[in-house]
């Protein structure tokens, strides 16, 4: 995709990032129902198993206030 023009280059790479991020959204979400059922720890190694940052792991799981509204 190198060779590619620039907006189909922009095109593929929103794609691929959306794509990533709905992914990433339903990891948290499953982390989210982790903590609920089970406890907190179980939740943070379940997203941190998932590569999913420190940052939004504190955020989602020590600040629920601060989790983005779903759309």
């Amino acid at each position: 995709m190198a060779g590619a023009p620039a907006f189909l280059r922009g095109m593929a790479a929103g794609v691929s990032e959306e794509r990533t991020d709905g992914q990433q959204r339903a990891i948290v979400d499953d982390g989210i129902a982790v903590q609920f059922s089970a406890n907190t720890m179980s939740a943070v190694e379940y997203l941190r198993s998932r590569n999913i940052g420190r940052a939004v792991i504190e955020r989602v799981l020590l600040e629920p206030a601060r989790r983005r509204s779903r759309q």
